[in-house]
């Protein structure tokens, strides 16, 4: 053995990434479900984000964490985990593609976090698949940077996501005939598995494969629900919750997924790739995240829609294993669900727990009907809401958001006193301990900080232009706090 390879040895073996007690879940259930590749060699590795706050997940301790294991963890790949491209097909904008797959990421070993959940490594950028179909399988420094800050910022609005573990400067690659800066990336999720992991099995026929597929994914991610008799109509109807709770949480903070493909909806109901995505600046229900989308079916307002069309659809391959009939049944309890998750959720960023059914709606409506007539920004509302409130509301509706009048002129002056006058009364009917407790409910779900598109420009214009990554690891901070 040369001096290299003895080197190599010893920071694997001293490395705590490649200590963790990896479970082979996935790879347990054979060849069907991905392939085996190798990670591409970079000429250069610089680490650019460590994710330090999800260590204690892991059970690692930072402070005994280095640069050099993060680099050697998720820039060279020297773990001896298996590097497994997993095999997916999926609906893209309302078509079949059946030539998809992990094109430039791999499944880079399965782990026991601390909470006893089951979460995978995944990279993105790591090089050529068998499903990179003629592109180069990496990841520009951009796309990484921003899929670092969405992740955070959805995980610290109370969003459950997918959130990155490190971001890897490497090499400059190809784009559009011009040279970029290059990145690779790990992120940890709770599972990788897609709707498009079983429509891939159904295009080939293989219901012995779904429902093994099925069972894993009962076993591993709905484990309360494994070996009940009624364990599988029981998970998808866990997982129209889930999404409805999901895409209601998206809603409520402004967000906007952009390319809401079946390929990109994760079986467990969690949030995961990045791309053409954005946070809302107004109001406005026809945003689209994605350039391409020119039909706007990925719309902000469509979201809903969207995510019970894609339940639909996963009905046929689950078909095998459970009547059509119970799944459209449990699928029709998808608007209320998203209704009860909706409000719940945007009471707490009006700062209440519980009003009646009337009075939650009123008020939301109001409030979308203020935001979209002034187009005052939505995060700025909520944000001003936050800041502004006192006690003395209730005596004085006058006092109320008083800031915003310049925002505003003609009828959306109307619209405006309209609002306050309806907050003035249930907060009338609230006791001062009550009272207290809204101050508390603004603070916890409104933060003062927003991920905006401008935010998000003036970040990487000072990396991409400056080198400078003071203003990242500044917003990265400020974002959790």
């Amino acid at each position: 053995m040369n001096k290299q390879q003895r080197t190599k040895d010893e920071r694997q073996r001293t490395n705590p990434f490649f200590a963790l007690n990896y479970e082979p879940a996935l790879e347990s259930l054979g060849s069907e479900y991905s392939d085996l590749v190798e990670p591409a060699k970079f000429s250069q590795y610089i680490l650019r984000f460590r994710n330090d706050n999800l260590l204690p997940i892991l059970g690692l301790n930072s402070a005994t964490v280095s640069d050099r294991h993060f680099l050697d963890f998720g820039g060279s790949f020297l773990g001896k985990q298996s590097r497994l491209a997993l095999r997916y097909h999926g609906y893209q904008f309302g078509q079949y593609n059946p030539y998809l797959g992990d094109g430039r990421g791999f499944l880079y070993g399965q782990i026991r976090g601390i909470d006893g959940q089951i979460y995978d490594f995944g990279t993105k950028g790591s090089g050529q698949t068998p499903y990179s179909q003629s592109r180069d399988g990496r990841l520009t420094l951009k796309s990484g940077v921003r899929e670092v800050l969405v992740a955070e910022a959805l995980h610290n609005l109370g969003v459950k996501t997918s959130r990155c573990l490190s971001l890897i400067e490497t090499e400059a690659i190809a784009r559009d005939g011009k040279k970029v800066r290059g990145a690779v990336m790990v992120r940890l999720s709770r599972s990788h598995l897609r709707f498009g992991t079983f429509e891939r099995l159904e295009y080939y026929d293989r219901p012995d494969l779904i429902q093994q597929l099925l069972d894993h994914v009962i076993k591993y991610y709905y484990p309360h629900l494994w070996q009940r008799s009624d364990s599988y109509i029981r998970f998808y109807a866990e997982l129209v919750r889930r999404i409805a709770q999901l895409v209601a949480q998206w809603m409520a903070v402004g967000f906007c997924h952009g390319v809401l493909n079946t390929d990109n909806m994760s079986i467990i109901g969690e949030s995961f790739d990045y791309g053409s995505c954005a946070f809302i600046d107004t109001y406005n229900p026809t945003f689209t995240a994605a350039s391409f989308d020119r039909q706007g079916r990925y719309s902000y307002r469509n979201q809903p829609s969207v995510c019970r069309w894609n339940l639909t659809m996963l009905q046929r391959p689950l078909a095998v294993a459970i009547p059509i009939s119970e799944m459209e049944a449990a699928l029709e309890s998808f608007p209320e669900l998203y209704t009860r998750y909706y409000h719940q959720q945007m009471l707490q960023k009006l700062g209440f727990v519980r009003l009646s059914f009337l009075e939650t709606e009123e008020l939301i409506d109001l409030t979308l009907q203020f935001l979209f007539l002034t187009k005052v920004g939505y995060h700025q509302f909520f944000s001003a809401l936050r800041q502004k409130f006192t006690p003395q509301w209730r005596e004085n509706p006058d006092s109320i958001l008083q800031d915003l009048e310049y925002l505003v002129s003609g009828e959306e002056v109307a619209i405006l006193k309209r609002w306050c006058w309806f907050y003035h009364q249930l907060l009338l009917e609230r006791s001062p301990e009550e009272i207290e407790r809204i101050a508390q409910y603004l603070q916890r779900a409104n933060p003062i900080i927003v991920l905006s598109e401008s935010e998000i420009d003036r970040i990487w214009n000072a990396i991409g232009e400056h080198n400078n990554w003071q203003p990242f690891i500044d917003f990265s901070e400020l974002i959790r706090g």
